[in-house]
């Protein structure tokens, strides 16, 4: 039978990928973003923000020292994690993520998927979608998918018994098995490709949860739930895999919640789903709704022992945006 024998959990923010002295250009964003959410789980422009934020931010928290602090205390914590995946060394790779509008739209946008096709391609924007984007994008870009096309094997099979064993638990899950020329497999699983598996070929099950989009987000207390039955599939599976399960995402984003995000990351250490059902539905939204891939992990990952690698509350502006960036692992 497998067996899940590592956990990871690794944000993936653009601010990973860009190096301090460009940071300014994130916040660009954040002064054009209309929907910035709140601690108090509603929607606020920058400016609304900046005229309530703590003082404390701007006078301690936007240094170039304490850039270039936080900088290297979050490219170590993935340069550990990529160490821990590559010494543990297992057979497959289960990848809880979200999706962006990368390959779900309007026209179709699952709750729940899974891939199983057999191979997955990771490919660089055409020149003219890249001069579509963001500056600050921009200069992230390679963090995700470097200059030139990748390609990856997945575990089809092993993709398709856990869609088969998510269904007999009453989990209504779509599923895809092909990648339609020209459309990416996703930022999510691009970051944990290139900055956490370094590119080696680990058999990847990519799992995307539609955190971001209204109305049919499933809940966090659902995504536990989910994790378990995750946790459950693979456990039957008649190979003798040893397997890892890596969240990619999240924390609060694009303003720091440090209460929330300490919330959640006790919660899952502590195993506490009730604490997690505790935590108000309508902070999950936007970017910070990336935090239920990790929630996801967390109830496939009971019976590991969690342990944060780093917490880097990561402010960019004076407004308290930036994104609360976390780094665990499960043992």
């Amino acid at each position: 039978m497998a067996r899940i024998v590592l956990g990871l959990g690794t944000s993936h923010s653009p601010m990973l990928s860009t190096p301090p002295e460009l940071w300014p250009l994130h916040v660009e964003r954040d002064r054009q973003n209309p929907a910035l959410l709140a601690g108090d789980g509603t929607f606020h422009t920058y400016d609304e923000l900046l005229a309530c934020a703590d003082p404390r931010i701007a006078a301690e928290e936007l240094t170039p020292a304490q850039w270039q602090a936080r900088h290297e205390t979050s490219q170590a914590a993935i340069v550990h994690l990529a160490q821990v995946l590559a010494e543990t060394a297992p057979d497959a790779l289960v990848v809880v993520g979200d999706d962006q509008q990368e390959r779900f739209h309007d026209d179709n946008m699952p709750a729940i998927s899974v891939y199983w096709g057999d191979r997955i391609t990771s490919t660089p924007f055409s020149a003219e979608h890249f001069a579509t984007m963001h500056a600050s994008l921009r200069a992230a870009y390679g963090g995700y998918y470097g200059d030139e096309p990748a390609e990856y094997p997945c575990h089809a099979a092993l993709g398709r018994h856990i869609i088969e064993q998510l269904v007999a638990a009453d989990f209504d899950v779509a599923h895809s098995r092909e990648q339609p020329p020209g459309v990416n497999i996703g930022h999510a699983v691009a970051f944990v490709q290139r900055r956490i598996m370094n590119g080696r070929a680990i058999p990847l099950v990519p799992v995307s949860l539609n955190t971001y989009y209204p109305p049919n987000q499933p809940r966090a207390t659902r995504c536990y739930a989910l994790g378990r039955a995750l946790r459950r599939a693979i456990e039957v599976w008649p190979g003798d895999e040893r397997v890892a399960i890596v969240a990619s995402g999240g924390l609060s984003h694009f303003v720091v919640l440090e209460e929330f995000d300490h919330a959640v990351l006790a919660a899952l250490a502590a195993r506490d789903e009730a604490a997690i059902a505790r935590i108000p539905e309508r902070l999950f939204q936007t970017g910070t709704s990336e935090t239920k891939n990790w929630i996801t992990a967390g109830g496939a990952l009971e019976h590991l022992q969690m342990e944060l690698v780093a917490y880097v509350p990561n402010y960019r502006s004076p407004a308290g945006t930036g994104i609360g960036l976390a780094f665990a692992q499960w043992r």
